[in-house]
């Protein structure tokens, strides 16, 4: 328990950072200079006021010094990457391939967060991502000997890669050629998993997509122009594919199907 504290914790400080990224990026702004600071009044946050969620709740989501109001997603992101690192922790331990879920726990919230606020999905992150999950593929595969494993990631990249990108040619309104991109990546992690996690994730992401699309023409009460980033549900579709797409492949294929 002492390590999935430690991982939490690790995951809530990443989190302030993971806040940065998804202000900065989309703007073109450095990443490093200048130091966290309000964007109302420009007066640089001080350290007892950047501790992650509790500095939120001691300033009452105000700035200390024009009294403007701070978003309550900053602790929110926090808190979701203190669960996230603590729960990849508990269930996989500390492994290779917790560190892949680490990292792809962090760009997912980045990415998610980035898609809802501008509808892209920055090509610098997609990059720094698809960068890290190959290094840590490779790294997996040497260390346990899972050559296969590889195999599938790549051969699963590919054919993600190329559905999405007949899909963006057939209905060029639903995706985004950032999708399109993002897809490979979120394959070769999944197809790492097994060919039920690949499967299963795959068809989440339309199946969460295509839901919260029908939700945002109810709510609207429109059945055109309604605009939502797809981003967010390929990635959600990717952890529902990793975490239950084993589990649910067996069922269909062995239960269901009597196969």
């Amino acid at each position: 328990m002492v390590l999935v504290a430690g991982a939490a914790i690790l995951g809530a400080l990443i989190g302030s950072f993971a806040n940065v990224l998804i202000y900065r990026v989309p703007r073109r702004e450095s990443i490093a200079f200048p130091a966290s600071h309000c964007p109302q009044c420009n007066h640089e946050i001080r350290k007892r006021h950047n501790i992650p969620i509790v500095g939120w709740l001691i300033l009452r989501g105000r700035c200390a010094d024009c009294g403007a109001r701070i978003s309550p997603r900053y602790p929110l992101v926090e808190a979701i990457m203190a669960a996230a690192f603590g729960a990849i922790v508990w269930h996989w331990g500390l492994t290779w391939v917790s560190v892949l879920l680490l990292v792809f726990a962090v760009f997912t919230v980045v990415l998610a967060a980035i898609d809802f606020d501008v509808q892209r999905l920055p090509n610098p992150l997609v990059g720094t991502l698809a960068f890290a999950t190959a290094v840590l593929l490779l790294v997996i595969s040497w260390v346990y000997h899972d050559w296969e494993g590889l195999l599938r990631s790549l051969i699963a990249a590919a054919a993600i890669g190329l559905l999405y990108f007949v899909a963006l040619v057939i209905y060029p309104k639903g995706l985004g050629f950032g999708d399109v991109k993002l897809a490979p990546v979120l394959g070769a992690i999944m197809g790492g998993f097994g060919w039920g996690a690949f499967a299963v994730g795959t068809f989440a992401g339309f199946l969460w997509g295509g839901v919260v699309g029908i939700g945002a023409m109810v709510v609207t009460r429109r059945t055109k122009n309604v605009r939502i980033p797809f981003g967010p549900w390929m990635l959600a579709g990717a952890w529902t594919g990793i975490v239950f797409g084993n589990a649910i492949w067996d069922w269909y294929l062995y239960d269901l199907m009597g196969l």
